[in-house]
């Protein structure tokens, strides 16, 4: 009896364990990655800034958005926005477990170590002094004793220059509820003598505000990260950098940082300067014709305005060495092709670039997606199709994409070296001048857009500005420029497209 006793004590403490482990696995805690797949909704806040989110034409993008976008569409599930005033109203949110990532343009700080989780999202910024013209220019920390230094709330820059053993040292203003361009507005308008802002911010909005200069950094480029509320498990962390890690390895990445930040390097403060002077006084001229011809065209006006600056500084009578002439420094044969009689008369150069660049967009590939494609046809525009093809396949055969602009961008200047123009059907182009063609033209248009749309933060994501020129918008093919021979003859008829060059 007693070993029946003791067998059946055993059985039920084995039965025991096993009910407990079962009860145990049924009541457990969903993990924050089950929980966000059985509602179907990734949970972000953000703060509208160009460099994070914004909304372009009633479409959601930014560098971050449009990496959160493919990391829902990954997870299968919906990506929920919802857009504070700061980051300070982030940071409170995630602290709180209210949201499932928070994106907020900021670095590993600190503070950060036991209240939030962090994983890098591809882009590096610093923090950086700037200064209104007319003040001191600092070169260190210790020439801004018992000055003010303006910054956002919660922002990278606070740890880096308070020094709590320096009673001399600047004094920390904080402004919750202004954004990066807010901040540099008042520096500009000399509201504000000093502040300290994040360097990727900066670039996005220098070229606004040209009476704002740069002083020295703070700190070296650290990497930008998206936070997670330290009250989640390891699961949607583990997810998040593994996705990462993936779109780093694809080139998706890359591609985000060059479609975001890749043009921003091409106008210099004197060149903005420049731009801004022409702005105020010859686009008033001119602006009523390219609205008139770009929407004829289905174009962007702003986008054809760009053009015309980078080819003439919005001059009618532009004339090259090379006999290119007017506002869009058309060649003659290109001119009489499309029905342009005075290439000097601003109204037919505009109109003849409109409908040119029309026709250019419609030889691209339709496989190739905006704004890439536009990218390719503006490249076309200025050095030739055949030349374009050329970089193109030479992208290829290295085993790059030859339909992605950040790919064939990096062939275009060897079209300019024996060792590489020797292989080509069209041979020897500057196939330098190209890419700083697009990259100019990219940062003309940025800020006309967000001059004629105070409120866009910027126009770099520029798919739906982009598509506009529709599915029969191919016209027949035009003359080459008379400087040149056509060297199209040889070649099968689907890449017998446009000319060479203009």
């Amino acid at each position: 009896m007693s070993r029946f006793i003791s067998t059946f004590r055993s059985s039920s403490a084995q039965l025991s364990i096993v009910l407990a482990v079962i009860l145990a696995t049924g009541c457990s805690q969903p993990t924050t990655l089950q929980e966000i797949r059985e509602e179907g909704v990734l949970h972000v806040i953000t703060r509208v800034a160009p460099s994070i989110y914004y909304q372009d034409r009633e479409q959601d993008t930014g560098y971050d958005y449009e990496l959160a976008r493919l990391f829902a569409n990954e997870l299968g599930v919906e990506l929920r926005v919802r857009v504070a005033d700061d980051n300070s109203e982030i940071l409170s949110v995630l602290s709180r477990n209210y949201a499932h990532v928070g994106l907020a343009g900021l670095t590993q700080r600190p503070d950060f170590d036991n209240q939030y989780r962090s994983v890098p999202i591809g882009v590096s910024a610093q923090s950086v002094i700037v200064y209104h013209k007319e003040v001191p220019a600092p070169e260190s920390l210790e020439d801004l004793a018992s000055e003010t230094i303006h910054m956002l709330a919660d922002s990278n820059h606070e740890h880096l220059i308070a020094d709590p053993a320096n009673e001399a040292g600047p004094i920390i203003q904080k402004h919750p509820g202004l954004d990066a361009a807010g901040l540099l507005a008042r520096v500009e308008s000399g509201e504000f003598g000093y502040a300290a802002v994040a360097s990727n911010e900066l670039d996005l909005n220098h070229v606004f505000f040209p009476k704002v200069y740069e002083a020295f950094a703070l700190n070296e480029p650290s990497d930008l990260v998206w936070l997670f509320p330290a009250a989640q498990d390891d699961t949607l962390v583990n997810a998040a950098e593994a996705f990462m890690e993936r779109v780093n390895n694809n080139g998706t990445m890359a591609q985000l940082a060059e479609r975001f930040y890749g043009h921003l390097d091409r106008l210099n403060y004197v060149g903005a300067r420049t731009f801004m002077h022409h702005v105020e006084n010859r686009l008033p001229r001119y602006q009523s014709l390219f609205k008139d011809y770009a929407q004829e065209s289905g174009m962007d006006w702003r986008l054809l305005a760009a053009i015309g600056y980078q080819e003439s500084h919005w001059r009618p009578n532009a004339v090259s060495p090379t006999g290119v002439r007017g506002l869009m420094m058309l060649t003659r044969t290109t001119a009489n092709y499309i029905g342009i009689n005075n290439r000097l008369d601003a109204e037919e150069s505009i109109e003849g670039g409109a409908r040119y660049f029309r026709m250019v967009h419609g030889r691209i590939p339709d496989r190739i997606p905006e704004p890439d494609r536009t990218w390719f046809a503006l490249a076309s525009y200025n050095v030739g199709f055949g030349h374009l093809e050329d970089a193109r396949r030479l992208a290829e055969s290295a085993g790059k994409d030859p339909d992605r602009w950040m790919d064939v961008k990096e062939f275009l200047p060897l079209l300019a070296q024996k060792e590489w123009y020797t292989k080509t059907r069209f041979g020897y182009a500057r196939g330098h001048e190209p890419v700083v063609y697009v990259q100019n033209i990219r940062r003309y248009y940025d800020v006309l857009v967000r001059i004629t749309e105070p409120d866009a933060p910027s126009a770099s994501g520029l798919e739906d500005q982009l598509a506009w020129l529709g599915d029969n918008e191919a016209g027949p093919e035009a003359p080459a420029k008379e400087s040149q021979p056509d060297l199209r003859a040889d070649l099968p008829p689907e890449l017998r497209l446009i000319p060479p060059t203009l």
